[in-house]
Order: C-alpha cells, then structure tokens, then sequence
C-alpha cells in the first residue's frame, strides 16, 4: 500500500527479493496539468508495468475493497507512504500490517518528518518498521536503520537516501517476519518527542530576522517541496538552493545585497544566505545569475 516515488522503491525491493506480491492499493487516479489528464500514482505505474493487481479505493471502508482485500488473502500487508488505514483494513492478515516511517522513531512521528528532521538541524535520521495500530506511527518497532545527515543536504536529497535504507530494511523486516525471528519494541510513550506535523503554506515563509544557521536549516529542510519563499518586488520568491555566509551582516535583517550579476544574497540576524535556485512568481525556475539577467532590483 502505498503512492509516490518513495513507496515504488520498497514495492521494487519485495518484487526482486521474490515475494509473492498479491496486490497492490494506491491512491485513486486524479485530474492534473491544464488538460486535467488523469494522473496515475508511481506506485501505480509501477504496478502495471509489473502486472501486479492493483486497487484503487476511495474509501478504505467501502465494503466492495473490503471484500476485494479478503479475497487477496494476504499474509502481511506493507504499508509506505500511504494513507491512514482504518482498523477493519490493517488488522486484517493474520501477520497483521507493518509501516516504513522516514525517521527515526519514536522521534518526529506524523507527516512531514524528513522536513522537519532538518529544519530542526538534525545530524542523523533513519528508517523505521513497525506494526500498525490505533494511533498513528505508535506501533511496536521492528526494525530501523540510521544514516548521517550533511550539512549540505536539503528535504530532497535525504529523501533519496531514506528511500534506498528504506527499501533495504522493508526486505529484511518481510523476512524476519516470515521466518519467525523478530523482536517488536513497545514505543516509549513518556519522554519528550519531536514531531512532525504537517506543514502549511505559512510555515514556509521565510523568517530573515531569525539566527544564520536557523534560516539555512529552514530553507533546505523545505527544499524541493513544499519549497520556502520570501517576497521580492511585491512578489513571491521561492528558494530551492542556498549557501551560507557567516558574516556580520552591514544591512537589516531581511534586507538583500546584490551586485546585479552573480549574487544575491539576504542578511539575517547574524549573517548571510546567498540565495543559488530561486524561482519568482509567474517564471521558471532558474540559477541566480540567469534570474538577475532578467529583474531589475
């Protein structure tokens, strides 16, 4: 079970470790683009180019998938990347259903934990298998695999890597289930945890009155998607890539110093951050030399 690129690497992981994959479920196919073509999940496409069964509900508690589920008759059920099921689903198979989680559990539990791993300047972050129950990402762990985070890297290049790790450890948690040779760690539910939440639109604005490093952890931990943003010209500017400058700064915070050609770059509380990929509303995407060819500041 499960939808975007990310969930597609675990999915091709249990194929080639030769798995009998008796299904697959994936989010319903969805109007996109100017034309409103029907965009199909990567999970999806995947699935049919392997010609694994796929299931499409748009509600996890409709009897018809229900029925269709029971009929699979499912062993275990691998979740990644999916939707919150309900009980009637994961405690379906008898070796019950187990979840990739991209962190390091049972710190930042919820939606957006490779985001918010960064953002808050983490070192390290990892994988975690567990099994599902009631409340969300609470399960009993299985497994998990760790690996360090740079100073360089954004939401999008940890993305990659927990991808791989993930697909890794989901093949070794199948196997350990199938042989009988696991161990389940019941979650602490007392110490003081990190979250994860969701993030909205104005959680990615950039706030330039903050610290150097803060900015900088913000920017890439929101770097590809959802993508932070500041206002230049009375417009919305989106920053994908930037490089820190730990000077002290000679303008006020959130201003911004260019010499019209090569840089561009906003002081902050206690230095610079010189923007590299930006994208103003209505252009494309582009590097900062190209961007400063085309705006007069």
């Amino acid at each position: 079970m499960g939808t975007p690129d990310f969930a597609v690497a675990s999915l091709d992981a249990l194929k080639n470790a030769g798995f009998d994959i008796v299904g697959v479920v994936t989010s319903a196919d969805k109007p996109a683009g100017r034309g409103q073509k029907l965009n199909e999940s990567a999970v999806k496409k995947y699935a049919v180019e392997n010609g694994l069964k796929v299931l499409q509900p748009l509600k996890l508690k409709d009897p018809e998938f229900i029925n269709e589920l029971q009929a699979l008759k499912a062993d275990l059920q691998v979740v990644v990347a999916f939707r919150m099921l309900p009980e009637i689903v994961w405690n379906m198979p008898p070796k019950g259903t187990i979840n990739l989680h991209g962190s390091l559990l049972p710190h930042y539990r919820g939606a957006a934990p490779i985001n918010h791993t960064i953002i808050n300047g983490e070192k390290e972050s990892g994988v975690t298998t567990f099994f599902l129950k009631q409340e969300i990402d609470t399960g009993d762990v299985i497994l998990s695999a760790s690996t360090p985070i740079t100073e360089d890297d954004t939401a999008g290049t940890l993305h990659d890597k927990l991808m791989n790790i993930g697909a890794e450890l989901i093949v070794k948690t199948v196997k350990s289930i199938e042989d009988g040779n696991y161990t389940e760690v019941p979650q602490p539910m007392d110490t003081e945890l990190k979250a994860a939440p969701k993030i909205f639109k104005d959680f990615c604005e950039i706030n330039w009155k903050q610290d150097n490093q803060i900015v900088y952890n913000h920017i890439r931990g929101l770097s590809p998607y959802p993508t932070a943003f500041t206002f230049l010209n009375e417009k919305t500017l989106k920053v994908f890539k930037v490089e820190k400058e730990d000077a002290n700064p000679t303008v006020e915070a959130g201003s911004f110093e260019t010499d019209g050609k090569t840089f561009l770059k906003f002081a902050t509380n206690n230095g610079y951050i010189k923007l590299l990929e930006l994208q103003l509303e209505g252009k494309k995407r582009m590097q900062v030399d190209e961007f400063l060819r085309g705006v007069r500041l």
